[in-house]
């Protein structure tokens, strides 16, 4: 479980890169026609930050929206103990949102991934974050999964749609909600 959050906690230290770099305005050229070399190019170990695109999630009563217009939503590959993870992170613009997930393995399109960790952290200004992890409930995580309905096509980085449930603590009897989401991102290309 170990390995699983310091993983994760690598998807998040890159989204916060990311998300420096997105008010930068670091950008590369977004593509606008097929490109055969798409899949290739963010199958390499980096992060890849969206041009455009929304990713929502739904926890409780709310649903947050990223947009990539204006937020930093990135597509993460990373190779970690000779293993393969990919995943979807991200911080909202104020930096009082963020999320990550993660899947071992590749991404393919028309395919379901389990999760290996996910993250959502809300900060409040004069209050205590408030933060859900993967819940350690042995039976929950294996029926979590993200499935890309559209990935490395066109200009299409990633589309598709995750359900995973989050605990609101990390012992084994921490309440836990089920989180739904969904993202449509365009490639602005790999970041630096």
């Amino acid at each position: 479980m170990r390995f699983l959050y310091y993983s994760f906690c690598l998807l998040l230290l890159s989204a916060v890169m990311v998300s420096c770099q997105k008010e930068q305005s670091v950008k590369d050229a977004q593509l606008t026609e097929i490109n055969p070399n798409l899949l290739a190019k963010i199958s390499m170990p980096g992060n890849y930050l969206a041009s455009s695109g929304i990713l929502t999630v739904t926890i409780k009563d709310s649903t947050y929206v990223f947009d990539a217009k204006k937020d930093s939503i990135a597509y993460v590959n990373l190779y970690l103990d000779n293993k393969t993870y990919f995943g979807i992170t991200a911080i909202n613009k104020e930096h009082t949102l963020s999320f990550g997930i993660s899947s071992p393995g590749f991404a393919q399109a028309k395919q379901n991934k389990g999760i290996a960790g996910s993250q959502f952290i809300i900060s409040k200004a004069n209050r205590s974050n408030i933060q859900y992890a993967l819940t350690q409930v042995a039976n929950l995580q294996r029926i979590s999964a993200i499935n890309f309905s559209n990935y490395a096509q066109d200009t299409t980085m990633a589309k598709g749609s995750f359900t995973t449930y989050l605990a609101s603590g990390i012992k084994s009897d921490s309440s836990f909600y089920q989180v739904k989401g969904e993202f449509d991102l365009k490639l602005s290309g790999k970041t630096k």
